[in-house]
């Protein structure tokens, strides 16, 4: 079994889910005792979001540099960045280490084409909606991307800053959410992508009418299937 380094901490909350993820797969996969090789390094939210508010890239991308690296020197075989948002510096991660990085829009993709969906919703933060470094990387496997009008951007966020990085789970919340896929369908769209981790907290496929992609579900999935390969 190869080990899995992870960077984390974008939120905690997130990175609980990911390490259990992890486990629960190595156990349904191998079976007896077994569970997951991990090293983990969780970075301080609340300063790389305000790097990120200040648009401090650079600043963003010297911290999980560094984490990266700890990791890498740790023993990790490869690495996954258990975020979304801050993929916007997954090429300065990827150069600054000589293990692999598994980029979550290349596993969300290829879990698209792989159930037929070629026009796919991305649900997020705001800025991982507005900002195209996430959606050109999905569009770049042949994916058409559609995205809630601009005036619920802040909607979405709000229930993820104010309420899921911090565990609660809103059935209100649940509801706008799941009316936003609704009309996602409506825009074309043939599956969503739940594209911030900790909206897999709020929906499940249950929910909705069209196919679901758990970022975080289908990351942890193709480590696994690195991992144990």
């Amino acid at each position: 079994m190869q080990t899995i380094g992870l960077i984390g901490g974008m939120s905690w909350e997130s990175s609980a889910a990911y390490y259990e993820l992890l486990n629960t797969g190595v156990e349904k996969r191998v079976g007896d005792l077994a569970s997951a090789k991990t090293i983990l390094s969780s970075v301080d939210f609340a300063e790389v979001t305000r790097l990120q508010e200040a648009e401090d890239w650079d600043g963003v991308a010297r911290i999980l540099v560094e984490a990266a690296q700890g990791v890498e020197r740790a023993g990790a075989d490869f690495l996954l960045l258990c975020t979304t948002t801050f993929h916007r510096v997954f090429d300065q991660v990827e150069a600054a280490v000589g293990i692999p990085v598994l980029h979550l829009a290349d596993v969300v993709a290829e879990a698209c084409k792989a159930a037929g969906v070629s026009q796919v919703g991305l649900l997020g933060t705001t800025f991982a909606m507005e900002r195209s470094f996430f959606t050109d990387r999905l569009a770049s496997h042949g994916l058409t991307v559609h995205v809630p009008p601009a005036d619920h951007h802040d909607t979405v966020n709000r229930i993820i800053y104010d309420e899921l990085v911090h565990g609660r789970v809103v059935t209100k919340s649940r509801r706008t959410v799941v009316g936003l896929i609704e009309d996602l369908w409506d825009a074309g769209a043939g599956g969503v992508i739940l594209g911030c981790t900790e909206l897999e907290l709020l929906v499940r496929q249950a929910d909705a009418d069209i196919p679901v992609f758990p970022c975080t579900s289908l990351h942890v999935e193709a480590a696994l299937d690195r991992a144990l390969g």
